[in-house]
């Protein structure tokens, strides 16, 4: 007997003692249902049919597996709707329903039992196992209806659930402030009223309100800059759905899932939509880092609605999303927050911290049994404020994170439970200086290798051509203050002297040249004023596209030809050989230096001959 036999054998063995607790508990009724199939047997003929039913079942995939709840390990159906009898078998009286059941399931795992104490059953599963088509809980982040759970104080904030505000209001400012978790994870919003900055996509008059208010979600390519709220925008969809209970909600980073474990999602959703009628709404983050195959996973599972995709990418969709995803879903552009948003973000973060605002009364509760408590009185000021908002540069966790930092650094000065000598708790004062240091420097939102290195050459190359030094410069400094390469910018300019100054100012590529080779040589920052005064001798010089268009001219006119290109004329070839002479080579040519005034002679070919590309045109016949 092979091993798979003795697994089967041992279930039959279990089948048989629990029909027999039935048999033994049915007085009035004359069948006994079968808790694999669910059918009525009679009780003489109960056991012979379990040994065929889990033989059978042992090696049919198409049973629906039996779902775990997650606080007692009690067996419940995956759906109180998907079969009757489920319903029915759960609740048969007798103890050992709950262990007995485990062994019935269609998944090939090994189940362990823990301590009688504790009651609970957990099962180990086997990577090849193509029944249960679960995914294991360290890889994804499922939020699920009647999901619950002992938490602990990180994971309750962190769950995108309605107690969130209110578990936050329990906490004083210390125990938040000094927590393992970044100030900004521990206030993202969970409704849309929290969520601030973008009313342009969801707002109350836009598409994308009416549809998420009527559950009817489509999938969604959200694209923007870092911290403007593209992952908080999937966690609200997520908590209204979990309110709802219309649908689960999967999460995996592109960062670190590999594409099983996109398969073994979007296996699951196909059982969650056969069996529950659930959907499934799978966010990935950061999806611009899948590639090309990767991405064609989702395809035919999106266009057939078994999974609602949300993307989440900071660089732009029509270079890294695959053009056939992205006519499958829906491209929302989340603009950099304002900052009069990013005042609302920390004016909502202050008032939940019980933070007050100097020279503001009490903005909550907090603030009043703080005047009484030992904790100390934090105070920051409406400058220090408006300076993280505006020195964010639109990203709300680098806004919320620093003003985290710049309160931990105050509160490390101070003791905690000390009282001043009037009995008084302690007062902190977060100055404008603190905020500035939270952030360091200004942070300036530059990417090397994304769409805004391109859009701020474009930015510094149209500047130049339209002679304006001052915005010449300013796009000048913001790639490098960026960390741009200085040689990459030395290079464009000088490609900028020859296509539009040109002829106009033939020094002008000189100066580039030479401002290239100034930059290889010293390096940043040195080579920085370097590169301004190349800049600024771009934008005064006059400007010429006279070479630039002649030679577009050129190419158009090579790549309009019709039929083979016309020889070059023989006078105009060489004739190094003896045979190249006599074929013709180079007979009939003239000289000019042998010549004291112009020659008179045809350097194009015969059906070129009288064009001038300095005014022709593509168009012209």
């Amino acid at each position: 007997m092979t091993w798979h036999g003795h697994v089967i054998k041992g279930q039959s063995f279990a089948g048989k003692k629990m029909a027999n607790e039935m048999n033994s508990n049915v007085t009035a009724h004359d069948s006994v249902q079968c808790p694999v199939c669910f059918k009525g047997f009679k009780a003489a003929t109960i056991n012979g049919h379990l040994d065929v039913c889990l033989l059978t079942s042992a090696t049919d995939d198409s049973t629906p597996p039996l779902k775990k709840s997650r606080i007692t390990g009690e067996v419940v159906p995956s759906s109180p709707t998907v079969n009757k009898g489920a319903s029915s078998c759960s609740s048969m009286p007798g103890p050992p329903s709950s262990p007995v059941f485990s062994l019935f399931q269609t998944n090939k795992s090994k189940s362990s039992g823990q301590s009688e104490r504790d009651g609970l059953f957990t099962s180990k599963q086997s990577a090849s196992s193509a029944v249960n088509k679960g995914l294991k809980r360290g890889l994804l982040n499922e939020s699920e209806p009647g999901a619950a759970g002992t938490e602990n104080l990180s994971s309750q904030i962190s769950a995108p659930s309605g107690k969130t505000s209110k578990t936050l209001r329990d906490l004083s400012p210390r125990t938040l402030l000094t927590m393992d978790k970044p100030l900004a994870e521990m206030l993202r919003p969970n409704t849309l009223e929290e969520y601030f900055g973008q009313s342009k996509v969801v707002g109350q008059q836009t598409l994308l309100r009416s549809l998420l208010d009527s559950q009817e979600i489509p999938s969604l390519i959200l694209w923007g800059p870092p911290g403007c709220g593209k992952t908080t925008l999937a966690h609200i969809i997520a908590s209204t759905s979990k309110k709802n209970g219309t649908a689960r909600f999967v999460t995996l980073s592109a960062t670190s899932a590999s594409t099983n474990d996109v398969r073994e999602v979007i296996k699951q959703a196909q059982n969650e939509l056969r069996l529950c009628k659930r959907k499934t709404i799978l966010f990935i983050d950061e999806i611009h880092r899948f590639n090309k195959s990767q991405q064609d996973t989702f395809l035919p599972h999106v266009e057939c609605g078994t999974v609602t995709l949300i993307g989440a990418t900071t660089e732009n969709p029509s270079f890294q999303v695959n053009s056939a995803l992205l006519s499958r879903c829906r491209v929302l552009v989340l603009e950099k927050l304002s900052v009069e948003a990013m005042g609302s973000i920390l004016g909502r973060a202050v008032a939940t911290l019980g933070i007050r605002v100097l020279g503001q009364g009490p903005a909550n509760h907090k603030d009043q049994e703080q005047t009484n408590g030992h904790e100390p009185k934090i105070y920051i000021e409406q400058k220090a404020l408006d300076t993280i908002a505006y020195l964010c540069d639109g990203d709300a966790r680098a806004g919320l994170n620093s003003l985290q930092l710049a309160v931990q650094a105050q509160m490390s000065l101070t003791r905690p439970n000390t009282l001043v000598q009037d009995g008084s708790s302690q007062e902190i004062l977060v100055k404008e200086e603190h905020a500035k240091e939270g952030l360091q420097r200004s942070h300036i939102l530059y990417d090397k290798a994304g769409e805004e290195h391109y859009n701020c050459i474009s930015a510094l190359h149209k500047s130049m051509r339209g002679s304006h030094e001052n915005a010449s410069l300013y796009w000048l400094g913001r790639m490098l203050e960026g960390g741009e390469d200085p040689l990459y910018v030395a290079r464009r300019l000088v490609r900028f002297a020859s296509e539009d100054i040109g002829m106009a100012d033939p020094s002008a590529l000189p100066q580039a040249v030479s401002a290239f080779q100034a930059c290889h040589f010293i390096g940043m920052p040195e080579c920085e004023v370097i590169l301004a005064q190349c800049v600024v001798y771009l934008a005064r010089a006059p400007k010429s596209v006279e070479i630039y268009r002649a030679y577009d001219n050129v190419k158009a006119c090579l790549r309009n030809h019709k039929g083979p290109l016309p020889p070059v004329p023989l006078h105009l070839r060489n004739a190094p050989t003896r045979l190249m002479k006599q074929l013709g080579y180079a007979k009939g040519y003239k000289y000019n230096p042998a010549f004291s005034g112009p020659v008179e002679q045809e350097y194009l070919p015969e059906e070129l001959e009288g064009i001038n590309f300095f005014t022709w045109t593509p168009s012209d016949p």
